[in-house]
């Protein structure tokens, strides 16, 4: 009977410790997220720009350089977008259209890349500081490094692009 005690406490001592472990999804997402991070994207958890969404969500960033801003634009998957939304691609709506229409090369490399995201990426959001993907994290780097090479490439075609021209420009020289 003593034995069936000892058992009892070392089970107590031990299932809180097995809670702290953290699960495979946990795992795969560190993963994931430090390996997004050694490849210079910005990983952060912020209010996704959906509509009445509270809760936190990744968001990978590709920053433009400072010197070449991009150009404001949302696009949000079809699922979180309402039908007035103007469409752009397969599932996918402009919530905000750059002010500058896309060259046709970029507006093409977009929409293969927006044809080929899983089906958690949200939204894909451009500001003049980086180009951003909101997702659910549902795949593994091995999966997710196939887009790295579009988003980069999609981030270089976008920088010098900015909705107000002067913030391009060179500085203005001082008055004397």
């Amino acid at each position: 009977m003593i034995w069936l005690f000892i058992v009892l406490a070392m089970l107590l001592v031990i299932s809180p410790v097995m809670w702290l472990k953290p699960s495979p999804r946990q795992k795969r997402v560190a993963a994931l997220r430090n390996a997004a991070m050694q490849t210079g994207l910005k990983v952060t958890l912020q209010v996704p720009p959906l509509h009445g969404d509270k809760v936190p969500m990744p968001a990978y960033r590709w920053p433009y350089p400072p010197q070449r801003p991009g150009p404001d634009f949302m696009l949000v998957r079809g699922s979180h977008a309402a039908a007035a939304l103007k469409p752009f691609a397969h599932d996918w709506r402009w919530r905000k259209e750059p002010l500058r229409p896309l060259p046709d090369a970029l507006e093409a490399r977009l929409k293969r890349l927006l044809e080929r995201l899983p089906q958690d990426a949200l939204v894909v959001e451009s500001d003049t500081r980086a180009l951003t993907l909101w997702w659910h994290e549902s795949q593994g780097y091995e999966r997710f490094s196939t887009y790295l090479e579009d988003f980069e490439a999609l981030r270089d075609g976008l920088a010098g692009r900015p909705d107000d021209p002067q913030a391009s420009g060179p500085p203005v020289p001082p008055a004397v």
